[in-house]
Parts: structure tokens; sequence; C-alpha cells
């Protein structure tokens, strides 16, 4: 009996808490808002009379029970407004419980070969969504790869089907990245060739746009003293396979060699030859009309073996303008080309009794090399500095 009194004296005085606390307002919840964010296309310039057209789509990362709304609004990079695409801005919305909205801009198409060029397109004044990605920079790519060479030379789009630009160097800083590039030091008993050169850091520049390399005679007649910039790529930037165009100015004068190549990242672990040896592009400084393409290969250096091809143009030389050097690279093939002409390629069965060394990754070597076994050391009639210039270096792979 006395436990069935405190029971009904408890609820006695629970009760009305309990229809209190009944009684209260709910709490609301703010809803959490989704995220908006815009991708980024990448599209073909196209003609004046089909000009190409940038498709963007913005997404949420949720749907959401109220319209999601915000402002876009075109801006410059390296392409401009009116020239190269079509500037816009305005308002857009997302409905409830939808996704995504998508919006289009025209490019201005022509007929001239030129770079590719980059625009952004910026989202603000965001309505019930928060910004995870509010810019895109689109990529305008060249399509105009069969028409006739610019006044300072031949020209690549920065676009092929099928292939994605991986890496690339424009050379549009101020400084070479110390992340993606390594200078040799020094003479190195000749590099194995008897060149004269000492290489150093303080024969380069970044001008206009261009890696300038540059040679230099430093000494006297009585002892020469020559320096240039040897620039690799070893243990920063390696690739297997694929499209490679350089773009290149290359100097033409007696003694001179320049050169744009590549060597096995492997090369500290089994040498070379072993490592195997990819010449995008040689020209000895008496031969200014003609560059020669290359392969080393051998499992030793007393087992080495190479083979090569040249191209010349004529009645030009290769110092007057800018030519484009190229390789297509797939397992167990390799093919040259200069300004999209094919001139040699090599396959397995060209390796004699030596194994194939290219199916692995591979870094960049550019130099000017003065003397050496080919060219051999630059008469008096050769005037210094000389320079190579290079407007760009691009990789590209396959999609799939």
């Amino acid at each position: 009996m006395r436990l069935s009194a405190e029971i009904r004296r408890i609820s006695l005085i629970l009760l009305p808490l309990i229809a209190l606390a009944a009684c209260k307002e709910p709490v609301p919840v703010t809803p959490e808002l989704p995220g908006l964010s815009i991708d980024e296309p990448t599209v073909l310039e196209g003609s004046a009379s089909a000009p190409g057209l940038a498709e963007f789509t913005v997404s949420l990362s949720k749907a959401f029970d109220q319209a999601v709304t915000f402002d876009y609004a075109t801006q410059d990079l390296s392409a401009q407004a009116g020239i190269d695409y079509r500037g816009a801005r305005g308002s857009l919305s997302i409905p409830a419980g939808q996704t995504t909205v998508s919006f289009t801009i025209s490019l201005v198409g022509d007929e001239i070969r030129e770079r590719g060029e980059t625009f952004e397109v910026l989202l603000s004044q965001l309505v019930n969504a928060t910004g995870t990605k509010t810019r895109s920079v689109v990529n305008i790519g060249d399509d105009d790869a069969t028409l006739p060479k610019e006044a300072d030379g031949y020209i690549t789009p920065n676009m092929y089907p099928e292939f994605s630009l991986v890496w690339a160097d424009e050379f549009d800083g101020t400084t070479m990245d110390p992340g993606q590039y390594n200078f040799e030091q020094g003479n190195n008993n000749g590099w194995g060739n008897k060149e004269l050169e000492y290489y150093t850091s303080n024969n380069h520049s970044l001008t206009d746009g261009k890696l300038i390399i540059e040679a230099r005679n430093e000494g006297s007649a009585a002892s020469p003293y020559y320096t240039s910039s040897r620039i690799t790529t070893q243990g920063k930037k390696e690739f297997q396979y694929g499209r490679i165009d350089i773009r290149a100015k290359v100097p033409a004068a007696r003694g001179l060699w320049p050169a744009l190549w590549m060597i096995g990242g492997n090369f500290g672990q089994v040498g070379w030859p072993a490592c195997g040896e990819i010449d995008i592009m040689e020209l000895v400084g008496q031969n200014p009309s003609t560059v020669v393409g290359s392969a080393h290969w051998g499992s030793s250096a007393a087992l080495h073996r190479y083979k090569n091809n040249s191209i010349s143009i004529s009645p030009d030389t290769y110092d007057e303008e800018y030519h484009v050097f190229s390789i297509a690279w797939r397992r167990d093939y390799i093919a040259w080309y200069m300004d999209d002409q094919l001139y040699f390629s090599i396959t397995p069965a060209d390796m004699g009794d030596q194994p194939w060394p290219f199916n692995t990754p591979q870094f960049f070597i550019m130099n000017v090399a003065v003397g050496g076994e080919w060219p051999g050391p630059p008469p008096a009639t050769t005037v210094f500095p000389q320079r190579m210039s290079v407007d760009y270096v691009r990789v590209f792979q396959h999609t799939d």
C-alpha cells in the first residue's frame, strides 16, 4: 500500500511536466545545403562557319527541396572575348528536386593555326547552395592542324582525338620549375663524345614564352672555353608511350650539336645503352637543312646498336623558323615526325641480337653541345653565342 501511494505521488508530479513538454514548439532543423560545382569542358575551336560550342554542366551534391539559383560570367585568360569566344553572363536556376542544369558558350572559330587558349567561367550569388567548385577553366583546342604553317614556323594543336594532354611546358613563366627540371654541370670527360662545352645553369633563360639555351665562347681563340646548358627531367618527369611534340628553332653553325632527346629512367640501374635512348631531334651545324631521328640500344656498351634516318628541308634551314619534332610511341613501336611528316620508325625486329629497351619510362634532355665526334670542333668562323629556342614540350597519351 505504501508503494502504491508513492507511485501516485510521483505521477502527480510528473504528469504536468510531461504535458508541458508536449505543448512546447518543436525546434526547427535547418536543412544542410547542397554543394554546387561546375565542370571544365575541353572543346575544339571550329571554323568561322561552324564554331565550337563549350557546354557546361552545373551540378548539386544532392537534390534540394527548394530551387537553387546562381549567376555566371566569363572572364579572359589567354583567350579574349569577342576574338576567341563570345563573352556571356546571366542567371540560372536548378529546380527543386533536380540536381543539374546546363548552358553553352559559343567560340569564335577561324582557319588560323595557333596555340590552344583558355578562358574561365565564374559562378557567384549562390542561393540555397554552397560553393564546392565555382570556377571553370575552359581549354580551347586548335583544330587547324592541316593548314599552312604560321609566319614563324609550323605549329601543332594542343589536342588530338583519343588522346589526353598529360604534361606540357609552354615556358610562359620566368624561371624553370626545380620540381620538374635538373641542370647538368661540367664537361664530364666530354660526355662520352669528346664534346668541348662546360654545362652550367647560367646559359638558359625564359623569354617571350620560349626556353632559350645559349652556347657561348667564354675564352679566346688561343684558349677556347665553351659554355652551354643541358636540362633534364630525370627523376621528375618520366613518360612511357604516347605522342610527344617539341616545337623548336635550332642553331645551325659548324661545330654545334643541338639535341632534343630521351633516356630510359632506369639509366642509373642498367646504364647506357641498355636503358635505351630516343633522339627526337639532332642537328649537326654543317648540315643546317637536315635533322636526324635516332634510337640507341644494347645490353652493354660493347654491344651498342643504333638506327636512324633524316629529313631535310630546302631551301630553308632549321635555324630560320620553328618546326615541330615528334614521336608516336607505343608498345614495341616508335615513329618519328617532323612537322607531321613521318620519316622513320623502328620495331623489335630492328634490334638484331639485342633486347628492345623502349617499353619503360624515359625522361627528357634538351641541350646544345659544342664540338664532339659528330660535328667536330667549331672553326674560327662560327659566331657565338648560338641559341636554341624551345616553344613548347607536350606529352599526349591515349584516353583509354
